[in-house]
């Protein structure tokens, strides 16, 4: 089971926001079941639970674990393909965000729009990564930091992009024979107070990823 997966399609981004079936895919994440198994657990017939599973296993979101008899019946064990699911700014292709439509830094709803492409471009990538059975090379930093005023706040951006710029003049080289371009997005935004977001429970989340102070990706 992979940690985290990007879904790209529409359809089976529609069907992970099922809520009964992203409550399988909770379960199914915790570990292996059987239709069977399931239907007491989520309270629904297990031909109920059948219909939710084929439709979660056409979309790759669901997998033959195993099989085991019981009585005169053979049950299929199936577990989720991945701990955690995102959902890439593709699976609505013709109205993702595009930060190239305007440039703001100060403007959440630009970050916001930087922030989709990144988990657009590392879930290509990624898809890529693993179909060509290479690794991929990123690189991410998430930190926090409590200005004491505006002014500071301030001047630390003003800081930190004299900083990133001086490091992008230095290593940045268009005619390098061989070499590969790398897109770098530095993000700064308040910190999420505990309690305003939901938790998610013991399963498998399904989201949008949030941009984090700094995140590469190759």
């Amino acid at each position: 089971m992979l940690d985290v997966t990007v879904i790209e399609d529409a359809a089976a981004a529609a069907v992970s926001l099922d809520p009964m079936r992203a409550q399988l895919l909770a379960e199914l994440a915790v570990g292996p079941a059987s239709a069977t198994m399931l239907a007491g657990r989520v309270g629904l017939p297990r031909q109920k639970v059948n219909y939710h599973l084929k439709a979660l296993e056409r979309h790759g979101l669901v997998e033959l674990a195993g099989e085991r008899r019981k009585g005169n019946v053979t049950e299929r064990l199936m577990r989720a393909t991945a701990a955690s699911y995102v959902i890439s700014p593709l699976a609505l292709a013709a109205v993702q965000p595009d930060p190239d439509r305007f440039r703001d830094q100060l403007s959440a709803r630009w970050l916001l729009a930087v922030a989709a492409r990144l988990v657009r471009d590392v879930g290509t990538l990624i898809t890529g990564a693993t179909k060509a059975r290479k690794r991929l090379a990123t690189y991410a930093l998430d930190g926090e930091v409590r200005f004491g005023s505006a002014a500071d706040r301030a001047a630390f951006v003003e800081e930190l992009t004299r900083g990133v710029g001086a490091l992008i003049a230095k290593y940045h080289d268009e005619h390098a024979e061989g070499g590969r371009d790398h897109r770098i997005v530095v993000a700064l935004h308040p910190t999420v107070k505990p309690g305003t977001v939901e938790p998610g429970g013991t399963g498998p989340a399904i989201s949008a990823a949030a941009p984090t102070p700094v995140e590469e990706s190759s």
